[in-house]
């Protein structure tokens, strides 16, 4: 089997893909979920009963020949397909070295007949808890032969792949911003695995929801479903902060995602309207005002911030969801809405070729005093690819990311004048 490697997606478009069907949230099957996700995440590997290590996963409604192709056509169009370790309603603990090497061997065993490309570690409950020590020195057993488990799959797969596995964690806020208030139990019982493993970390999404109030590194207390509950919590994991097991050292903005429920029937508690997203997203990017009483420590915010995650892509499909993809729509805007900054003075026809293409597309690119932007629309109209151009003259476009069909390019420049081209790739 021959797997592709993982790609560092940017912005990151996060989704959970329920593995059942629900009546209010149904089952998709994996290829019709929104272009939008670039990181999907199947939920999830769980136990075999009578096991807490022992882990398993099949798809429950599709063939799995045919959800191992569906797997491999995401990747072949630049996306990110992870399997997601745990969820609400499994215990995983390894409570014995042999417990934790068959927890290696059937995860290994799920990432190479799937053909999954990364992990998303999401325990909770009575998964992970500490007794004492420290963030950089953990005394539990099961946490550290959980890390070490981790270490060793992301190992093993670089041996077998050479590649890189796609590693992200889904913690729930008291397991890492409630290190604040308190650190036992489950509070800031995560901090040591991320700590451990932040060097193969890709994202970290903290559920904002579900929640509560937690506090902030200002000192404040903040109440999940609002926008200072986003921004405090997101800043808090990327300027760290001081714990009873000692200083959490923060995690760089573009390994930290904005995770939130798609709609209010997603979750228990934590819904947070869309216009409150989007103020909350622009002032953390730099790109807005305040919306509240919480002030960011860094003057300018987090442009690098990789994006945003949602439980679930299954919620965001449902039409009673505020409408069907609202999460995703919402997410296109606070990334990719150039409209803002771009105004549109007229728009001329550019020179392309050849037209059809199968890979390289030769775009001649017009006069301009700095560099451009290049949207690829779908027939939908919907943008599946934005690029940032600097060169001058002609520049071949490498395709190979793009699904056959019919596609409107838009190029843009500072000037604001739109260029245009209809062009088909076989």
């Amino acid at each position: 089997m021959s797997l592709t490697s993982a790609r560092p997606q940017s912005p990151a478009l996060v989704g959970y893909w329920h593995n059942w069907n629900d009546f209010s949230a149904p089952y998709i099957e994996l290829d019709q979920v929104d272009p939008r996700y670039n990181v999907v995440e199947v939920a999830f590997a769980e136990p075999a009963p009578g096991t807490t290590y022992d882990m398993q996963f099949a798809p429950s409604l599709t063939a799995p020949a045919t959800f191992i192709a569906q797997v491999a056509a995401h990747q072949a169009l630049g996306r990110n397909v992870l399997i997601s370790i745990g969820g609400a309603n499994a215990t995983v603990q390894l409570n014995s070295d042999a417990e934790r090497d068959q927890f290696v061997a059937s995860m290994m065993d799920i990432i190479t007949t799937y053909g999954f490309d990364g992990i998303d570690i999401d325990l909770e409950g009575s998964s992970v808890s500490t007794t004492g020590g420290t963030i950089a020195a953990p005394i539990d057993a099961p946490l550290i032969r959980l890390i070490d488990a981790i270490t060793t799959i992301m190992a093993d797969y670089r041996a077998q792949f050479n590649a890189k596995l796609f590693l992200t964690m889904a913690p729930e806020t008291a397991f890492v911003q409630g290190g604040q208030g308190a650190f036992g139990g489950i509070w800031g019982a995560y901090l040591p695995i991320i700590d451990a493993l932040r060097d193969s970390l890709d994202i970290l999404q903290v559920q904002l929801y579900n929640s509560g109030s937690m506090y902030g590194i200002d000192g404040g207390i903040y109440t999940q479903g609002t926008a200072d509950f986003i921004i405090s919590q997101t800043e808090a994991v990327i300027q760290g902060f001081s714990t009873g097991g000692g200083s959490f050292a923060g995690l760089q903005p573009e390994h930290v995602a904005v995770a939130l429920p798609a709609c209010a029937s997603a979750a228990g508690g934590g819904h947070t309207d869309t216009a409150t997203v989007r103020a909350a997203m622009e002032y953390l990017l730099g790109e807005g005002p305040q919306p509240g009483s919480y002030a960011l420590v860094q003057p300018g915010g987090y442009p690098d911030l990789r994006g945003m995650m949602t439980w679930s892509i299954n919620w965001d499909a449902v039409s009673a969801c505020d409408g069907s993809y609202s999460y995703a729509e919402n997410f296109e805007r606070i990334f990719d809405d150039f409209s803002t900054v771009v105004p549109t003075i007229g728009s001329t026809t550019m020179a392309v070729g050849p037209n059809p293409f199968v890979e390289m597309l030769t775009i001649t690119l017009p006069a301009s005093n700095g560099g451009f932007v290049l949207r690829w629309l779908d027939a939908t109209g919907r943008a599946v690819r934005i690029d940032r151009v600097q060169a001058l003259g002609t520049i071949d476009m490498e395709t190979s990311s793009l699904r056959s069909g019919v596609y409107v390019l838009e190029l843009s420049g500072i000037s604001g004048q739109l260029w245009r081209a209809r062009v088909i790739k076989e």
